[in-house]
């Protein structure tokens, strides 16, 4: 449950009716070790829908308080690594049964919503025998949230954990592939073991942020490659590519009037920018140099922002 709040009495308010909430429902009070203040799960997320109060915007001259209640009736959603099919009884991984009983608490008999990443979903119910969870799935149903086109976006690596928050929001905004690039200025590199956990890390934020944002598929996430190798697949006659350069003279815009491709691929570079050489063999036909606005975006919000552009400027959304 996500909530707006711009006063410090909001905050008082809303715990103190919450509680009361709990209590009416039988979720939590005095003695309940469940129950803590700040911890809104969906239980009591749903407790708090029986304080009337809490469904009003209250306002004063001064201030005023909405409470954003999105997400409280949403069925849980999980990827599952095993191939689902309908109306069937499926052990679920271990680490999605962790999961679901033990982080999450749901109790047995509780609808969820499973995806294999093959496209579509299933209605299901969690059953659990000791600290095993299992799964009875309905009928296959054909839910998509993909975008009508293609976006691909070959992000150079940036520094620290910003690559996290690139995939996590490239999943949400419908991107179909990442293509890490290990450009001459990226100052994280990876190899060995470490690529290994890095790759798996990474595969977890996407499927993560594929149940969270209703999409059906997970975003394929290539292993780092240099720029060059990049550009040297054969890939590139099938798509638009374009450069994101804040000093290119074409704009986004214009460069999307010119073309009705499906299939749209970005290059974003890391902190510092494309070198000299990677840009020299970078600008070239069919890859076009295009700039976003008048200011300089950082790596982690380049990428980010074209797709939306994108999205937007096709009719994609």
């Amino acid at each position: 449950m996500a909530l707006a709040r711009d006063e410090s009495w909001t905050g008082d308010w809303l715990i103190e009716n919450s509680q009361k909430g709990c209590q009416q429902t039988g979720y939590a009070g005095p003695g309940n070790k469940d129950y803590k203040a700040f911890d809104f799960t969906t239980r009591a997320a749903q407790a708090l829908l029986h304080i009337p109060a809490l469904l009003q915007i209250r306002q004063n001259p001064y201030t005023t308080v909405i409470l954003h209640i999105s997400s409280i009736m949403a069925t849980p959603r999980f990827f599952s690594s095993v191939p689902l099919e309908p109306n069937q009884t499926i052990e679920l991984p271990q680490e999605l049964a962790h999961h679901a009983l033990r982080v999450l608490r749901l109790k047995p008999d509780t609808d969820i919503v499973l995806f294999d990443g093959r496209g579509g979903q299933y209605c299901a119910r969690l059953t659990a025998e000791g600290k095993k969870g299992y799964a009875q799935t309905g009928d296959h149903q054909t839910t998509e949230a993909e975008l009508p086109g293609e976006i691909i976006l070959a992000q150079g690596l940036p520094s620290g954990d910003k690559m996290d928050w690139v995939i996590e929001k490239a999943v949400e905004l419908g991107a179909t592939r990442i293509v890490p690039i290990a450009a001459q200025r990226s100052v994280l590199q990876l190899s060995g073991e470490r690529l290994v956990k890095r790759m798996r890390h990474w595969e977890r934020i996407a499927q993560s942020a594929s149940e969270q944002c209703g999409r059906n598929r997970i975003m394929h996430i290539d292993e780092p490659r240099t720029l060059s190798a990049y550009l040297a697949g054969t890939e590139l006659a099938a798509q638009l590519t374009l450069l994101c350069h804040p000093g290119a003279g074409q704009s986004l815009e214009a460069a999307l009037a010119q073309h009705t491709a499906s299939r749209i691929a970005l290059l974003v570079g890391p902190e510092g920018g494309w070198s000299e050489e990677e840009q020299a063999a970078a600008i070239r036909p069919p890859i076009q140099a295009v700039r976003f606005g008048s200011r300089v975006l950082r790596t982690e919000t380049a990428g980010l922002a074209l797709m939306a552009a994108i999205a937007a400027l096709k009719g994609w959304l």
